[in-house]
This record gives C-alpha cells, sequence and structure tokens, in this order.
C-alpha cells in the first residue's frame, strides 16, 4: 500500500474547490477502492471535505514552518 503524499497541516489546493482557495489536510484517511483519502478544510467554508488524493495537489506559496 502507498503512503499518503500530504501530510496533517499541509497547505493543498482541491480541484474541485473555487479558484485560489487553498484547504489545509485535516486528517488521512485510509484507501477506499485503493485510493487515498484525506478530509481537508478551507479558512472560508464551515464544512469540511472528503477527497481522494488525486483531487488535490500542493500549495507552492505555502512557507515552511520554523523549527
Amino acid at each position: 500500500m502507498s503512503a499518503h503524499k500530504f501530510n496533517i497541516g499541509q497547505s493543498v489546493h482541491y480541484i474541485g474547490g473555487g479558484a485560489g482557495n487553498v484547504y489545509k489536510i485535516v486528517q488521512t484517511l485510509p484507501p477506499e477502492d485503493g485510493v487515498l483519502q484525506y478530509r481537508i478544510k478551507s479558512a472560508y467554508e464551515p464544512h469540511q471535505r472528503l477527497v481522494k488524493e488525486h483531487e488535490l495537489y500542493p500549495d507552492f506559496n505555502q512557507t515552511p514552518e520554523a523549527p
């Protein structure tokens, strides 16, 4: 089984979300039909979304956290 590509707390973009919306990974979930899943949350929405890994791509503007 593959490991999750994204980590909890990481900023990502969701293909199904609005343009420019950045989401945070809230939870990594087990695969469904062999596809890894995540719970994500936007600061602009009151709810979380359940998405599959192939629907996400990294936010390259994210600044690394200080050690």
